[in-house]
């Protein structure tokens, strides 16, 4: 190589780097926004519990722990449960362990529901999915993952956990909030997300329209003109919809609006951590029902479909029924339920999405792209 050649090469290099330190290094915006819309999602991988100097279980990241005395679980989970899990898998890794002597290696991710679905038919190959709606496991169904009789044929219908949507007040309740109806007064500021970005936003819209229905059905009245009316009247002293209900409590908790609409797990969480919060139940609202699925396709793909069935089983023991009941969820469990029973008392005109005519009737009559949600949206009263 003669010296111009030479020349030129060192001077090629030196614009690469200089490129690199001016731009490659630099935080941009983009990146914190990336870093903003994933700070709910993680991905990890963890072994069975090992005992602590104080005896507790604790769990600790191992990524790439497989052999022939150990196995891999990936769960594709719904953000909210992400806390829970962490006291859940080491006691079913421990279980699993003195069963059969095999060691369990968690994978987790933990996504919005609407998302972890997608990520989940789109190939992220997890063994076990928990969601926050039933309309999610669809989802796999329609990719092939899942068989279509996934609630049939599970003693509990396919769901682990539930939950009621409630109102959250400032402490004191100052505008004396008690039910969908006190949403409605001048000045008072309401929060909820946006059913559009955020699927499990959809079951605040559903309470409010259901309290509707039921009221007019209690009254004789015509039931879809007084849900809509209701609706409507709460959405008008809405003053944010943020894309998520996560989103929507932080910019409570910040100081935005007067109630917010979310779920009961979220508040009580709230309030265990210190939070101000007022929990008020109103006397119409729905059932959270929270489903919880065996990946059939990828499971056996992995050869983990026995191990993918006993963890579901043992969500629904009481043991783990109790550790979700302490973080807040309704436990499915009926021995569990009893003994909670106080703790979670049951509005007297609670309803489930079976009573609003079941998920297909409610996309189609509320969210379809000229329902009742697009009319409410652009203020169309007829």
């Amino acid at each position: 190589m003669d010296r111009d050649e030479s020349r030129g090469l060192s001077g090629f290099i030196a614009t690469v780097i200089i490129f690199i330190l001016l731009f490659g290094c630099s935080p941009g915006v983009r990146d914190a926004s990336v870093q903003e819309e994933r700070q709910d999602e993680t991905t990890t991988a963890v072994s069975v519990p090992q005992q602590s100097p104080s005896g507790d279980a604790s769990v600790s990241p191992s990524p790439g722990e497989s052999g022939q005395d150990s196995v891999t679980l990936v769960i594709g989970a719904y953000s909210v449960v992400k806390d829970v899990m962490q006291r859940i898998l080491p006691e079913f890794a421990a279980d699993w362990k003195a069963k059969t002597g095999q060691q369990v290696v968690f994978q987790e991710s933990y996504e919005a529901s609407g998302t972890q679905a997608r990520s989940i038919a789109g190939g992220l190959e997890a063994d076990i999915a928990l969601f926050s709606m039933e309309g999610d496991v669809d989802k796999l169904v329609q990719a092939g993952l899942v068989p279509a009789d996934w609630q049939a044929r599970d003693a509990y219908g396919g769901m682990v956990t539930g939950s009621i949507v409630v109102l959250g007040t400032r402490e004191g309740n100052p505008h004396q909030i008690r039910g969908w109806i006190d949403l409605t007064k001048p000045g008072v500021q309401v929060l909820y997300p946006n059913p559009k970005t955020s699927g499990g936003a959809q079951w605040d819209i559903n309470a409010i329209y259901g309290a509707g229905l039921l009221e007019a059905k209690e009254r004789g009245e015509n039931g879809p003109r007084r849900a809509k009316e209701l609706l409507m009247s709460v959405h008008r002293n809405v003053i944010s919809m943020d894309k998520s209900g996560r989103a929507s409590m932080a910019a409570f908790e910040y100081g935005v609006g007067d109630v917010i609409v979310t779920y009961e797990n979220e508040i009580l969480s709230r309030m265990q951590a210190g939070v101000p919060y007022e929990l008020v139940r109103p006397e119409r609202t729905i059932r959270i029902d929270n489903p919880v699925v065996v990946v059939d396709q990828y499971a056996q793909k992995h050869g983990t479909t026995e191990l993918a069935q006993a963890f579901v089983d043992y969500l629904r023991e009481p043991k783990a029924q109790r550790l979700l009941a302490e973080a807040g969820f309704r436990p499915v469990a009926p021995s569990v339920r009893e003994e909670t029973a106080d703790r979670y008392p049951e509005p007297a005109g609670l309803f489930g999405i079976e009573d609003m005519g079941g998920w297909k009737h409610v996309r189609e009559t509320l969210y379809s792209k000229r329902g009742i949600w697009y009319e409410v949206l652009a203020g169309i009263e007829e």
